[in-house]
């Protein structure tokens, strides 16, 4: 008997070893956790950090896909100082004769026109496109976006930008090798209050910040139908996991300066069984869980929640809340920011009776948000606001975009970011499948996730 506890070890770690798990890339389980291989970086290939390309004057775009999101982004474009859309494609030939009437309208010079299942690659060889920005479905996303940058384009490709951990590492290396942009456009890091708060966080409002939130919370039931060919219901009845992860996790990943100091190490996800999923696409057998909920701890030992729900009657949320040593930012479903009195710069009035455990008074609140706004949201507040896109933030992402191609700068989203942010997907199905396992969360920088320090770009003052 005294042997007992060695051979039931020996058991357990054999039948922990001797899990399936069906992954994009080569597993194992070692030490309790799910651990994927991590590819050795090509001969000859380096890094893509604080990635720079030299400055375009006239960036020319060639938009792939034009449905609700390419729609919005053409009419977005015809707005920018420094940009020209020279070619337009989509599966519908109608869809695109409506983005070409959008720029005829508005004066524009008539782009080139594409549609049918080929069309994208044309775009994506033209000579007249500097930058291929892509708002196709998730499936595709990851082709196209390799495609063009090996034709030598740069890659604004919607969210998210991989649906696999093999595909992330497809980004990722072409990237490097051909040291083109790929950005994923993951608009709500430039939403107002986020954008705002993340310029409190990198001036210590909050002290360190160690527990972070964020989530997409929104019933899709008014729009299973705009989707082509019912592509995003067709995904989630095949996919078990978070399957749309970086409205939630793109804003904090930032504050956290995930890549650039910290790394996320490990996560755990959960999920509900299918109630409302499995009623409206009527199929017993749906895998996406109504709602998901993923864990995630840093390497310096700080803690991200990010959940999933495109199924339940509720008020949309994207959760977004930083707890810190010395402050609480919230923004649903109400927008908040607790710090005691002393942490506030006012010439004009002391706040003695603030003790970082009560939301700051409105006053003060408004007082903080204009204190600490970040100068591009300064610089083209008002245009934003005009032009729209989920209230504005839409157009600063595509402006900053632009701003930084023209400029020679690195982008405010690189490679890394796209698949950091879009790895939740597959990893939180790893862990679901087997039991709520930890899974390890590669490095995508192999190595070099604390050579930057700190995350740092215009929303700085």
């Amino acid at each position: 008997m005294k042997h007992f506890p060695i051979i039931a070890a020996a058991l357990l770690c054999l039948c922990a070893c001797s899990v399936k798990i069906d992954s994009s890339v080569p597993a194992r389980i070692k030490d309790g956790k799910i651990v994927l291989k991590t590819p050795a970086r090509p001969a000859g290939q380096q890094n893509a950090l604080l990635l720079t390309a030299p400055a375009i004057d006239t960036v020319r775009v060639g938009f792939i896909g034009l449905g609700m999101r390419g729609t919005g982004a053409v009419k977005r474009f015809i707005h920018l100082k420094g940009a020209k859309v020279t070619a337009l494609c989509d599966l519908v030939a109608e869809k695109v004769q409506n983005s070409a009437s959008i720029l005829a309208e508005a004066g524009m010079p008539e782009a080139a026109c594409f549609d049918g299942p080929e069309g994208w690659k044309a775009v994506c060889e033209r000579d007249d496109v500097d930058l291929v920005y892509i708002c196709t479905d998730w499936k595709t996303h990851t082709p196209m976006a390799v495609y063009a940058m090996e034709h030598g384009k740069h890659v604004a490709l919607e969210v998210p930008a991989a649906m696999s951990i093999a595909e992330c590492w497809q980004l990722i290396n072409t990237s490097e090798r051909t040291r083109k942009h790929c950005m994923m456009l993951e608009n709500c890091v430039y939403d107002w209050f986020e954008a705002t708060v993340l310029n409190m966080a990198q001036h210590g409002l909050f002290g360190e910040i160690y527990h972070a939130e964020g989530g997409y919370i929104h019933n899709l039931d008014p729009y299973w139908d705009k989707y082509e060919s019912n592509w995003r219901m067709e995904y989630n009845r095949n996919h078990r996991g978070d399957n749309y992860p970086t409205h939630g996790i793109g804003p904090v990943c930032q504050v956290l300066n995930i890549h650039r100091g910290d790394r996320m190490d490990f996560l755990v996800s959960q999920d509900t069984d299918s109630f409302h999923g499995k009623e409206v696409s009527a199929d017993k057998d749906f895998a996406d869980g109504d709602h998901t909920v993923t864990l995630i701890r840093t390497a310096l030992g700080h803690q991200i929640e990010i959940q999933h729900n495109v199924y339940a009657s509720r008020p949309y949320s994207r959760l977004y809340q930083l707890t810190g040593t010395e402050g609480f930012a919230n923004k649903y479903p109400v927008q908040g920011i607790a710090v005691k009195g002393d942490k506030i710069e006012d010439a004009e009035k002391e706040y003695d009776n603030l003790d970082g455990e009560r939301f700051v008074p409105k006053e003060v609140f408004d007082h903080l948000m204009e204190q600490y706004k970040p100068e591009i949201v300064k610089e083209i507040q008002d245009e934003a606001r005009k032009v729209g896109g989920h209230g504005g933030m839409d157009f600063i992402m595509d402006y900053r975009l632009i701003y930084c191609l023209r400029n020679g700068l690195p982008l405010d989203q690189d490679v890394y970011d796209a698949a950091e942010w879009s790895c939740l997907t597959e990893l939180s199905r790893l862990s679901i499948e087997h039991g709520s396992m930890p899974v390890e969360v590669p490095d995508f920088t192999r190595g070099a996730w604390n050579q930057v320090d700190g995350y740092s770009y215009a929303v700085k003052k």
